[in-house]
């Protein structure tokens, strides 16, 4: 038995224990993964098991880490010119636009809480060749997003170096390639090979490592705002909306991306504690506290500067304080907190890439080596190696360029996918018990159910969002999605396990 009370799942050699007939091309990359069956296989891979380790806080500063990074020590910068003071207003409009997605994340953390997030909910809800689409998009979203923060690090670590002992390391190995005299950026390839030996010691232990971070990078905001506040004149906030209503909502279209990782907690679903309980509280309650600290630091930050002097100001908030204070250490104070929010983002997205790896692998639709795991520590050793040495070297020795900016849409592609599998999952298993349920889900016209409401506004908002990015983005997404699907098809399609045994059912009759 299993820590959740069932079943073992069934080895690649066994028969299922329900025959099915031996699908066709369509019903054979549409075919699903019983809901059931992802619980059962939960924590199960080569070798060993994952282990149960991770309670609410933890799971809660996974996803706080995965989102609150550098974005607020740089985005005020180009928000507040767009809306000003009512910047305050912008960040509440993003954030309420998170939320559909989160709560539609929380139901589905809850009623299949495994390691894949939105890749297995594809799986159980949309077919198979979808789930593969998904789970490609995540690749994505979180390899390259490792690659992008980590290449930030040695600027801020340069800044905090500078300031405090006078040294900083030579610019062809602080920077990105082809980027001011860059040629190798040793420290990107640092701090992701640091939280690749994190990651190795164990969940609980790369989450212990996790929440240190994270409450010293809420500190260093909170010592920004307790600071700055020093500083605040009441004329600052006047006129409050000097660009209407209309620079509110491009502010906010623009800062939506500043809450992208709250769904981090969902991919520790099978090292979680009592994840249909802890999940959806996690996920939750990290978009609330993130939030909350965004309306915050917005709020002192626009108080104590003229709105209008934000334009082009890449590093508002160390200015602010230097301004207040009369002093610069505080700048070098803000840059080692920056420091440790991108060690914190780099940790928790690659134990997120790892973890959607391992669901993936373990269905057959990646190598088998992904999905072994260490029976001594509960990890997936090579998988973490792999993949923590492939973002290392592809921050240190490639250009990203626009390549980073694909990661946005893989999100929101993401994202939508789980607003459709809600609705999806609402019809087809009416009857699934779920710790969480989105709100208004029950709703009735005439004894008729109706598709839950917010499950349907996230999905046209991330569509939304989706449409809104440039033309570019979509041909790297698009590129991405064909070599994706070329894969799938060369590779994933017939080694997948459920593909194997509809082949083995085939051959039986």
């Amino acid at each position: 038995m299993l820590d959740n009370g069932t079943a073992p799942p069934a080895t690649d050699d066994e028969k299922p224990s329900s025959p099915r007939p031996a699908a066709g091309f369509v019903t054979g990359v549409m075919r699903r993964k019983p809901v059931e069956r992802l619980v059962a296989e939960g924590g199960q891979g080569e070798g060993g098991t994952l282990r149960r380790s991770l309670g609410m806080w933890q799971l809660t500063m996974i996803s706080i880490g995965a989102t609150l990074g550098t974005g607020i020590f740089v985005v005020l910068g180009e928000a507040v010119p767009k809306a000003g003071p009512a910047v305050v207003i912008s960040f509440v409009i993003a954030g309420l636009t998170a939320l559909f997605s989160a709560l539609s994340y929380a139901e589905l953390a809850g009623t299949i809480p495994v390691s894949g997030s939105s890749y297995s909910y594809a799986y159980a809800t949309l077919g198979e060749i979808v789930a593969w689409v998904c789970g490609w998009c995540l690749i994505l979203e979180y390899g390259v997003s490792v690659a992008a923060v980590a290449v930030g690090w040695g600027e801020y670590l340069n800044e905090l170096l500078d300031g405090t002992i006078g040294v900083t390391i030579p610019a062809a190995l602080a920077n990105p390639p082809g980027t001011d005299g860059g040629i190798f950026n040793l420290p990107a390839l640092l701090v992701v090979l640091l939280c690749m030996a994190f990651l190795l010691g164990g969940a609980k232990e790369s989450a212990r490592a996790n929440t240190i971070m994270v409450g010293v990078k809420i500190a260093a905001l909170l010592l920004f705002c307790a600071v700055a506040f020093l500083g605040i004149r009441a004329g600052n906030y006047a006129p409050f909306m000097p660009l209407g209503l209309g620079g509110v909502s491009a502010a906010g279209a623009s800062l939506f991306f500043s809450y992208i990782g709250f769904d981090a907690a969902s991919t520790a679903g099978e090292e979680a504690k009592d994840p249909k309980k802890d999940l959806p509280k996690a996920i939750m309650l990290s978009l609330l506290i993130v939030t909350a600290l965004y309306v915050l630091v917005a709020a002192v930050a626009v108080g104590a500067m003229p709105w209008g002097d934000f334009e082009g100001s890449e590093a508002a908030l160390a200015g602010i304080m230097k301004d207040v204070t009369g002093q610069s250490f505080w700048a070098v104070l803000l840059a080692a907190g920056a420091v440790i929010a991108i060690a914190s983002v780099v940790l928790t997205v690659l134990y997120g890439q790892t973890r959607i790896l391992f669901a993936m692998s373990r269905d057959g639709l990646v190598p088998k080596t992904f999905s072994k795991v260490h029976a001594k520590t509960g990890v997936p050793r090579a998988n973490t190696v792999i993949v923590s040495v492939f973002c290392g070297v592809l921050a240190a020795a490639v250009p990203l360029g626009e390549l980073a900016n694909a990661t946005s849409i893989g999100t929101l592609f993401a994202f939508a996918l789980v607003n459709v599998a809600v609705i999806v999952l609402f019809f087809t298993r009416p009857e699934m018990h779920r710790s969480f349920k989105v709100p208004l889900s029950g709703l009735r016209v005439g004894g008729l159910p109706l598709a839950p409401i917010f499950p349907a506004i996230g999905f046209g908002l991330c569509v939304y969002m989706m449409l809104s990015l440039p033309g570019t983005t979509w041909r790297y997404f698009g590129g991405w999605m064909l070599v994706g699907l070329v894969i799938y098809f060369m590779y994933g399609k017939s080694r997948s396990r459920l593909s194997r045994e509809d082949q083995q059912v085939s051959l039986e009759k």
